[in-house]
């Protein structure tokens, strides 16, 4: 069954001579004036230039997070006999990583300690741990839980915060 034809005037009689306006065309996302290309191009340079200053930060600080993982596991995996010669090791790589190897290869003993101090503000050693940074791995001093701690808090300290010469 078919359904039957609709009359020549169906619907609202006002409207039966409207015709309905077109729609303009889309506005382009693009730029229409070179001086947005020139904003967008240095906004891309900027960037760029942003990234690759903290990607070589990132990279140049690598030592810092490989020193400070090492001081973690020795920590917990040394033996108690050395622990400060570990100790001192890692900071010894760590400063040769971050300054010159005649500056220094040759510390030991206090000016070592001297060295690690003054290239960290605040010195993060006190005076007895920098006595058990000189003086501990020679001695063979065994160390209670409570100093272990906080000498190796200190270490973190200057691993993490040290003024490098090397990257300046």
């Amino acid at each position: 069954m078919s359904l039957p034809s609709l009359p020549e005037t169906f619907g609202n009689y006002v409207l039966h001579e409207f015709s309905e306006v077109a729609s303009p065309d889309a506005v382009s996302w693009l730029p229409q004036t070179a001086g947005w290309i020139w904003v967008g191009a240095a906004l891309v340079v900027l960037l760029l230039r942003y990234s690759w200053t903290h990607l070589r930060r990132w990279h140049q600080n690598r030592y810092r997070r490989e020193a400070a993982t090492e001081l973690q596991v020795v920590a917990i995996n040394a033996c108690e006999e050395d622990w400060l010669v570990e100790l001192n090791k890692i900071l010894k790589l760590t400063a040769l990583a971050a300054f010159p190897r005649q500056q220094v290869a040759h510390l030991s003993g206090e000016s070592w300690v001297n060295f690690l101090n003054s290239y960290c503000t605040p010195p993060p050693f006190t005076t007895e741990q920098c006595h058990l940074l000189a003086v501990g791995p020679y001695h063979h001093i065994t160390l209670d839980g409570t100093v272990r701690r906080e000498l190796l808090a200190a270490c973190l300290k200057w691993v993490r915060t040290h003024e490098s010469l090397r990257y300046v």
